[in-house]
């Protein structure tokens, strides 16, 4: 009981503080100005900011209520108390690791250290879109990506000599709204290089390119395709990009505790013959994501 009686009396005196404070001087202002809100602006915004693509924790750092509201861990700042404050905690890397890229200067987190105690002077009155706390899948059912394909009607152009295949009226008809025209057509050498690097990253060979611009039939450039995708490279070339967005690596040097990973090949191995194999994206995310629970 008496620790509670000693508690309600702080909370009390903390509130009549709160509410009598004095205005912000000038000088404190400016010192937000000048050291606080570009370090704001510069290492928090993208991810603590009404207009960043998704508010991380839930907090927000683009207005004063936001920053005494918090986020799912509490208020992101005790004014007059930078001790207690999540914010210096988390730039000191005592509880949190912020900013992700790296930890700020002494300078910089003494600065936000100041501004704290004497009051945290925040002249940003406006009041920060909240986060959301779930997801509108009605509305994401309506992303792009989700929604069937559609057959669209052929575009009119107004060459239409040009055009070979289906696809190439749809680029005559951006390239004549732009006023543009088509450029020559790529030669057979150029061709075969253009496909190559694109397909497995490499050069074709004299022989390989021999061997296309001696063969005139139709079918000469469908051959050259096929071959390219049977090649084991094109998964090594394709896989690459997949293993990139998974943050693949063979340790752990993006922690402070490296530690050699010598299965890692194992799934650098099975993308590079999924790509190979031409697995079906479905099946491709699912077995990752389900993993030994198939």
């Amino acid at each position: 009981m008496r620790s509670f009686s000693l508690f309600f009396f702080g909370w009390v005196c903390a509130v009549a503080h709160t509410a009598g404070a004095a205005e912000p001087s000038s000088a404190q202002i400016e010192f937000f100005e000048s050291k606080i809100r570009p370090v704001l602006i510069r290492e928090c915004y993208e991810c603590h900011a009404a207009e960043a693509k998704s508010i991380q924790g839930g907090l927000s750092l683009d207005s004063r209520a936001a920053l005494l509201k918090g986020g799912d861990s509490g208020p992101a700042i005790v004014p007059g108390n930078a001790k207690e404050s999540l914010l210096v905690q988390a730039l000191k890397q005592e509880s949190f690791e912020m900013p992700p890229k790296g930890k700020l200067s002494d300078a910089i987190i003494a600065d936000f250290t100041t501004w704290i105690d004497q009051g945290a002077a925040d002249p940003r009155v406006e009041q920060a879109t909240p986060a959301a706390k779930g997801i509108d899948f009605a509305a994401a059912r309506k992303f792009w990506a989700f929604q069937p394909p559609v057959k669209s009607p052929r575009p009119q152009v107004r060459d239409a000599k040009w055009p070979r295949s289906e696809i190439d009226y749809f680029v005559l008809a951006d390239l004549e709204a732009a006023d543009l025209k088509p450029v020559a057509p790529a030669t057979k050498r150029e061709l075969i290089r253009r496909a190559t690097f694109d397909l497995i990253g490499l050069p074709p060979t004299p022989e390989e390119i021999a061997a296309f611009l001696a063969d005139n039939s139709p079918q000469a450039f469908a051959r050259v395709i096929d071959r390219l995708l049977a090649s084991p490279h094109y998964g090594e070339r394709w896989g690459r990009y997949w293993l990139d967005v998974a943050r693949y690596a063979e340790d752990q040097a993006h922690t402070f505790a490296v530690k050699p990973s010598t299965s890692g090949y194992r799934y650098r191995d099975w993308v590079i013959d999924a790509f190979n194999d031409d697995l079906p994206y479905d099946q491709f995310v699912k077995l990752q994501i389900a993993a030994d629970h198939l």
